[in-house]
């Protein structure tokens, strides 16, 4: 079969999607309504809350939101064919990750933008905000991890991708600068230099290999470790406008310019998908993903489809920065339907390699003699990139290769098979640092937000020492799992920790429609609640039981073991007795009549009284 006809029916469910279900969502569940002031406006300080332009803050939010999860999750499910990874993407992401992203991000809106765990406090309960708490802060932590290890693997010993990256820092910095401050208003010029300057560190990294910058900007897997730790904590503690939005902003561009790219070379070259639409792994016993297509499916693909990830951007940055409400349906739904697009692609590129070269490419040499295949272009492969893809495992590689082979299909670009393959590297690593910003800066809230009911001082996200406080404790917390961790031990983690996120976020959003008396439209937020739920408990019970307490009987990994057993029985927990929560205020609400949130809410530190009702 040929990638065309999947491209084109993803296109046409993604925009039908978007003009009908969105609208329905905005105008009977949300009632938007730009009448309604939005906190940036409201609680403007400078440092965090900063109305935006709404093409600026798409570009903040989808850069922030599409990390690893849509580029190599839907390459590691290729093992099990390339139909069910399909159908979850195109499903999942009209019925559960849009629906989830728009939600999540208008309750935010109207709670002064705080956190999932603070809607959850004022909107279930109490307990519901304290153990929602716990829960997201160990989520994150395992979910950067996970994020980041990417980036690690793309960038280690790359010194062009390196420098690529690097680059963005000061651009994004002085773009910064241009916009609010040196040129106020002026997006198009800031655009223009922006776009610029980025595509001319593209060209230029080429020629760092080889010359005297290479030793400085090639780093060894933890020198790059280190980088992240300390680029983490720079932009979480600077204004948001200064570097994360900029950069953001700017590496949007380079995402949707080669997704655009990438979707219209699928299209003109029609790849053939040489993976099977089924293979014999949906079983179970893959040599990549040792569990069954049911539930592993479903947190191996942890971003493309559904990512709780995202609820914390969207009651994180993005709300805090938002102009107007209506501008809530573009940046939550349309984003996500884009992230949704780019799984599509990156799953289109990865079936498209043949299924050999794809497990050589993925497996550890030793295991790949196993499986009894043999390679049928990677020697090939490996010349015209200029590198040994061979068991180069963790899904970026072979994405890498995957891109290379398709823009290599166009017109006049059949010799540039290097070029793409390590501009396609440094294309995920920006997908994926992107993330990692963001995540930081939100997770640094959550800590100030947490910690604020300790000493009050600390809930001052505009509090310098309080920001450095919090954001040490983040970057030294996932900087751990980072440093320690590998591809087999962190993806399972944080694909069962990011679903689980998911699941009490759209449990969070059920809740304020219930109690906003829209009970007859919470089925929209429920049925991909109750599926989430029950696909990642399952899959978390049997990572348990099948992967991480057998890492025990090994002196070697028992350590890792006792930790990744133990982190994911305390998020299970963690994540029940929120949904019990939920269902408890449910209950109160519909068969009680209690409607009311009887929760008395804490004093927010820019406005006094906060928002508490949602819709």
């Amino acid at each position: 079969m040929h990638a065309l006809p999947l491209i084109l029916i993803a296109l046409c469910v993604m925009v039908i999607a978007y003009r009908y279900y969105s609208a329905f969502i905005a105008a009977k569940l949300l009632v938007l309504d730009d009448a309604r002031v939005t906190p940036a406006h409201r609680l403007h300080d400078g440092q965090n809350y900063q109305a935006t332009n709404k093409w600026v803050l798409f570009g903040h939010h989808f850069a922030a939101i599409s990390g690893a999860g849509p580029l190599i999750g839907p390459v590691l499910a290729a093992q099990f064919g390339f139909l069910p990874g399909f159908l979850w993407l195109v499903v999942g992401v009209v019925i559960a990750g849009a629906v989830h992203d728009f939600t999540v991000l208008v309750a935010s809106l109207r709670h002064d933008g705080k956190s999932l765990a603070e809607i959850a406090r004022v909107q279930i309960s109490p307990f519901a905000g304290l153990i929602g708490s716990i829960t997201i802060l160990i989520i994150l932590v395992i979910a950067l991890a996970g994020l980041g290890l990417a980036v690690v693997n793309a960038l280690s010993e790359s010194s062009w991708g390196t420098f690529t990256i690097a680059m963005t820092i000061p651009i994004a910095l002085f773009i910064g600068l241009w916009m609010y401050r040196i040129r106020p208003g002026k997006i198009v010029e800031a655009s223009i230099i922006g776009v610029i300057a980025v595509i001319a560190c593209v060209v230029l990294g080429s020629y760092v290999p080889g010359s005297f910058l290479a030793p400085y900007f090639t780093l060894s897997r933890n020198g790059i470790v280190i980088a992240l730790i300390v680029y983490g904590f720079f932009a979480s503690v600077l204004p948001v406008w200064l570097l994360l939005v900029p950069r953001d902003y700017l590496s949007s561009y380079m995402k949707i310019g080669t997704i655009a790219a990438l979707v219209v070379g699928v299209i003109l070259v029609n790849p053939e998908l040489r993976m099977p639409a089924l293979t014999q792994y949906i079983n179970g016993g893959g040599p990549i993903i040792g569990g069954k297509l049911f539930p592993f499916l479903f947190v191996t693909i942890a971003c493309g489809a559904i990512s709780g990830f995202h609820a914390l951007i969207a009651s994180g940055t993005t709300p805090k920065l938002m102009d107007k409400e209506t501008d809530a349906r573009f940046i939550g739904f349309g984003a996500m339907l884009m992230e949704g697009l780019v799984g599509i692609v990156a799953l289109i590129a990865a079936c498209s390699l043949h299924p050999a070269d794809y497990f050589a490419i993925n497996l550890p040499a030793a295991k790949f003699a196993q499986l009894g295949m043999v390679p049928v272009n990677l020697d090939m492969l490996s010349r015209e990139v200029g590198e040994v893809v061979a068991g180069r495992t963790g899904g970026a590689v072979s994405l890498a290769v995957g891109f290379a082979q398709i823009f290599t299909g166009l017109p006049g670009l059949q010799k540039l098979m290097s070029f793409w393959y390590h501009f396609a590297i440094m294309f995920e690593a920006l997908f994926i640092l992107t993330t990692i910003d963001a995540g930081t800066r939100v997770m640094r809230f959550m800590v100030q937000e947490f910690s604020g009911r300790l000493w009050t001082p600390m809930e001052r996200t505009n509090w310098l020492p309080g920001n450095i406080i919090a954001t040490s404790i983040v970057v030294a917390s996932w900087g751990y799992f980072l440093w320690t961790g590998n591809i087999s031990t962190i993806w399972p983690m944080f694909g069962t920790a990011n679903q689980l996120l998911a699941a009490v976020a759209l449990s969070v959003t059920t809740s304020v429609l219930i109690n906003s008396r829209k009970q007859r439209y919470a089925w929209v937020t429920m049925v991909p609640m109750v599926f989430v739920a029950v696909t990642t408990l399952t899959a978390g019970v049997l990572n348990i039981t099948d992967t991480y307490w057998p890492m025990t009987s090994n002196p070697a990994t028992a350590m890792q073991g006792y930790v990744n057993s133990t982190f994911t029985i305390v998020m299970i927990v963690c994540a029940v007795a929120v949904l019990i929560e939920a269902g408890k205020r449910w209950y109160a609400a519909i068969w009680l009549g209690q409607y009311e949130v009887k929760v008395q809410p804490r004093k927010h530190p820019h406005a006094d009284p906060p928002i508490v009702g949602c819709c």
